[in-house]
């Protein structure tokens, strides 16, 4: 049993996304908040590596993201004024270039196909997110909390197939499913989906990676599930090859270099 989570789960579990537990404890009263505090569940979550969670488990993980989401929509409230106030927005850096169209991963494909929503384009949504303090602290704090809350697991030890992008839902993920639920949670936040884009890169092992690009307009900063930290995609050490496009559902190139046709690391 991986004893080494319970700790960081249950303080996940009892404090919102704003470090504080009563923004995020009214909102998880009665039978589920109990429920989520009992140290059994957080144990059969942490044991969970090469078992997916079914029945009560997998329904405390799914109430535990909808707080997540429903607390992220509320950071403009009093309650968590205090932590804006002490969200500094970032420099300004340079923003990505994209030149042709690339052909996106054979899993990302399937994905479409069972949910064309999540690759679908509206083109009345803006292409850049500005940024404000309160929206930067919703991007910092949900990378973080999401990282802590899903474990990192292969495609191959969860599902036994190489590339697979899909939610989260039973607590394990890889690193294109860990970004697709940060990314459908700052939706709910209010932030335009055209702006945060997947994107693949090459990892500091040589291996292909998925992590989320928001593009704003201080510039193209990367959420990943190997650092809390949101850093401008310069900084992250990574070669940058494709992402989403924002003006069609094709992927445009960020480099020339031979693309990887599957993200398998988690």
């Amino acid at each position: 049993m991986r004893t080494d989570l319970i700790t960081p789960l249950k303080k996940w579990f009892t404090t919102s996304v704003h470090h504080s537990s009563s923004a995020l404890e009214p909102r998880m009263d009665g039978p589920t908040y109990a429920l989520l505090s009992k140290p059994a569940v957080i144990a059969r979550f942490a044991a969970s590596y090469r078992k997916r969670w079914t029945g009560k488990a997998k329904r405390c993980l799914g109430s535990a993201v909808a707080a997540l989401g429903i607390a992220v929509t509320t950071i403009s409230d009093p309650a968590a004024a205090a932590f804006a106030e002490k969200a500094s927005l970032p420099t300004a850096s340079e923003a990505t270039r994209s030149h042709g169209k690339a052909d996106p991963t054979t899993a990302w494909i399937r994905f479409c196909e069972q949910l064309p929503e999540e690759c679908a384009i509206n083109a009345r949504e803006p292409t850049l997110v500005s940024l404000n303090p309160d929206i930067w602290a919703a991007i910092t704090s949900v990378n973080e909390r999401v990282n802590a809350m899903i474990l990192a697991v292969t495609d191959q030890d969860h599902w036994g197939v190489v590339d697979r992008w899909d939610f989260p839902d039973d607590g394990m993920g890889d690193c294109e499913d860990i970004q697709l639920l940060k990314r459908k949670l700052l939706i709910k936040a209010g932030l335009p989906r055209r702006a945060m884009r997947m994107t693949v890169v090459i990892d500091e092992l040589g291996a292909g990676h998925a992590v989320m690009m928001i593009r704003t307009d201080h510039g193209d900063f990367i959420l990943d599930n190997k650092r809390d930290a949101v850093l401008p995609w310069k900084q992250t050490g990574y070669v940058y090859l494709k992402r989403e496009g924002t003006e069609s559902e094709a992927w445009v190139m960020l480099g020339d270099w031979a693309v990887p046709i599957v993200t398998v690391n988690r």
